[in-house]
Formats: structure tokens, sequence, C-alpha cells
């Protein structure tokens, strides 16, 4: 049975492993494992900066995801963003994600935000239809970005 509840600090080896293995996947990309562990680390020491949900079957975590904050003067609310979501390989198509998202948007709720929000690189289709599965939307927006390498 899959449970879904918010991350502890315990679980941050494990999210430091997911995200090390999602960047590969997604763009080819090695983390910087001591900037990684110190990211994922601000997250539980300061918790304005976000908070990290995991699902798990038997005590072993099978996937992760962190949700951040945008303030919304629009609609005097939050907006929830879906970040760093990792799903192992053999839980994929299973409908972790789709658990996931259910609980967190009832939490939301529970906290009065305003909506949901994510991002996907844009050839991943598979995860574009099981957003468009849960009732997202992809809208008008584009997204721009300055990184620092």
């Amino acid at each position: 049975m899959i449970i879904i509840r918010k991350a502890l600090p315990d679980d941050s080896e494990t999210i430091i492993g997911f995200q090390q293995k999602m960047a590969w996947e997604t763009e080819e990309l090695s983390l910087n494992t001591a900037i990684l562990e110190k990211g994922v680390t601000e997250v539980f020491r300061n918790p304005a900066r976000g908070q990290y949900f995991v699902a798990e079957e038997g005590g072993i975590v099978v996937a992760s995801l962190l949700i951040t904050y945008e303030w919304s003067d629009w609609r005097n609310s939050d907006v929830w963003w879906f970040q760093s979501v990792y799903v192992l390989p053999s839980y994929r198509r299973k409908g972790i994600f789709r658990k996931m998202y259910s609980f967190i948007k009832e939490e939301g709720e529970k906290q009065g935000i305003a909506g949901l929000r994510l991002y996907v690189e844009s050839n991943n289709k598979k995860a574009m239809a099981t957003y468009e599965a849960l009732g997202m939307q992809s809208e008008h927006y584009t997204l721009y970005e300055w990184l620092k390498e």
C-alpha cells in the first residue's frame, strides 16, 4: 500500500539520490552533490523555502517531490509549485504521482492556496499526458529563465 506523507529530515539522503537520478535522466546533468545536499537540507531547516513530500511502500520511499510557493497578489494567496518530482522507474505508470497530487491538492485547499502549477521539460510527453489526465492544463504562459551555471 502506498502512503503519502510530508518528508522528514531522515529522508534527505533518498531525496538527494532521487534528484541526482532525475537530473541525469531528464537533462544528462550531473549535479554537484555538496550543493545539492545543502539545498535539500535548507528546505528542512527553513520551511519558507518549501516542503518535500514522499510516497512510500512498505517503509521504502519510492517517490518524492518538492512544493515551493509563489505569492499571487492577484489572488491574495499562494500558488504551490511542484518541483523535483521523481518516481523510481519500477513504480512509474502505477498512479504514484496521481496519489501525491491528490494528497497535496487536498492539503493546499485546506490552507487556502490559489492553485497548483508545475513546469515540464518540453519533450517529456509521458509527463505531460499524466498532468493533463489529472485535469491540469498547459496555459498561455511561456517560461523564460536565467540560471547561473
